[in-house]
């Protein structure tokens, strides 16, 4: 058997590490264009400015990772003859800039200022319509040429960022170890390595050992080694081990969950964790391990309940409508090695809601 798994090309982190990207886009381009989040252009505007060593253009991000969006830059980029894209913000934006890197054939660095997803170290964007919901997969042909992590950034962010990453991040191995069962390819369309299934597992095990501990610590906005360890886990190995390991329920579920409007104020990770709930259950997980998913969530202030996302007066007819999609052809959902569909997938969020209530 074949398997394949696949990385960035450089993963920088530390606290002070944006103060290095001066350094790092100087390998890969003369004319970059910085693709800049608006929540986080004041605070990071120090450390662009002081690049004095090759020309930097700069434009907002739009709000939304979506096909207008990215045409709306390609032609900015174009005009400015851009050789370089750096991506500086949250996950919707440094998805954009991995796409426009794409379209325009050059190099992408990213630069996440928030722990809340895995999207940075990954060839892949996630396109939403221009109102939120998902619409489609873009699999890029390589992963960024670089991932620059200022912890210190991560750190002055509000924390339900960070715990929003640990939802996204706690649905790794379980994915992964769905793919890995039943054989199924990774992004790659192959199985993928043992690295990978054991980055995935990595994460895990992270999670639950530093995840409390980096929760208080970005609270003070303090960088500490547990938030360091978390920040490597929602970023690093949760990208690898998703990425090379493969995807699986938990995903599906989510973006059957953005079909309901109810969602849309809710972070990615937060739905997902919901999702990774519904694995377990769905997938018989032992029980012993539902609980500490639950218990885990439920620590750290991640939803236990579809209330916690929005949906605490939605119908089975809504429900039914998230995981018909949940469960449409092509959903990673299939991945998974055990039976699934539309009205197993409401039975798993309905029984996860019940254990999330009783917590």
């Amino acid at each position: 058997m074949i398997t394949t798994s696949i990385f960035p090309g450089r993963y920088v982190q530390g606290a002070g590490a944006l103060g290095l990207l001066g350094e790092e886009a100087a390998r890969l381009g003369k004319a970059p264009l910085a693709l800049v989040d608006r929540a986080v252009a004041g605070l990071v505007a120090p450390q662009l400015d002081a690049i004095d060593d090759l020309p930097l253009a700069r434009e907002a991000f739009g709000g939304e990772c979506s096909d207008p969006e990215i045409a709306r830059l390609r032609a900015i980029a174009a005009a400015k003859g851009s050789d370089l894209i750096i991506g500086i913000g949250g996950g919707k934006a440094l998805d954009t800039a991995k796409a426009l890197a794409h379209a325009l054939r050059v190099p992408v660095i990213v630069v996440p200022t928030l722990a809340s997803t895995d999207a940075p170290c990954s060839a892949l964007s996630v396109i939403y319509t221009p109102e939120g919901a998902f619409l489609r997969y873009l699999f890029l042909p390589q992963n960024p040429q670089a991932v620059l992590v200022d912890s210190a950034l991560i750190a002055a962010a509000p924390p339900r960022f960070l715990v929003a990453g640990m939802g996204d991040a706690l649905s790794t191995w379980f994915e992964a170890e769905d793919a890995r069962v039943k054989g199924a390819g990774n992004m790659t369309g192959r199985p993928g390595g043992a690295a990978a299934h054991a980055l995935a597992r990595l994460c895990y095990d992270t999670l639950l050992e530093y995840g409390e501990q980096a929760l208080r610590a970005c609270e003070r906005q303090v960088v500490t080694p547990a938030l360091e360890r978390i920040i490597e886990a929602n970023t690093l190995l949760s990208g690898l081990g998703f990425e090379s390991g493969g995807l699986s329920a938990a995903h599906a579920i989510h973006n059957g969950l953005t079909r309901l409007h109810g969602t849309h104020a809710f972070w990615h990770g937060e739905k997902v964790a919901i999702g990774t709930q519904a694995l377990t259950i769905l997938g018989g997980r032992p029980p012993a391990l539902v609980e500490e998913v639950y218990g885990f969530c439920a620590a750290i202030g991640l939803p236990t309940t579809l209330a916690g996302i929005g949906l605490g007066e939605a119908s089975d007819a809504e429900l039914l409508q998230a995981a018909t999609a949940a469960c449409a052809p092509g959903e990673t959902i299939h991945n998974a090695p055990y039976p699934v569909s539309p009205a197993a997938v409401v039975a798993a969020l309905k029984a996860g809601d019940a254990i999330g209530q009783r917590l």
